[in-house]
């Protein structure tokens, strides 16, 4: 039998704590910080808040970051988003 697939709430409560231990404590170094807002289907939707939220190269850079660390510890996530 294969593992048991994650509930939409299992998995973004997984996706928030991900962000919260391996990507805010850079974040906070630089004065920003960011919000898991949600899930739509496998993306994750996030809000940058704080200093680097207005800076698109800033925002590429956080989703990239974010994404390479979903992709090794919750593959289950597709692709992440930043919502205004």
């Amino acid at each position: 039998m294969g593992a048991k697939a994650m509930s939409e709430a299992e998995l973004l409560e997984k996706a928030r704590k991900i962000v919260r231990e391996f990507v805010e404590p850079a974040l906070f170094m630089q004065g920003g910080s960011i919000e898991v807002v949600g899930l739509d289907g496998r993306i994750l939707q996030v809000r940058m808040v704080q200093s680097c939220g207005s800076c698109p190269s800033t925002i590429r850079a956080v989703l990239f970051g974010i994404e390479e660390e979903l992709r090794v510890r919750l593959p289950e996530i597709d692709f992440v988003e930043a919502l205004p």
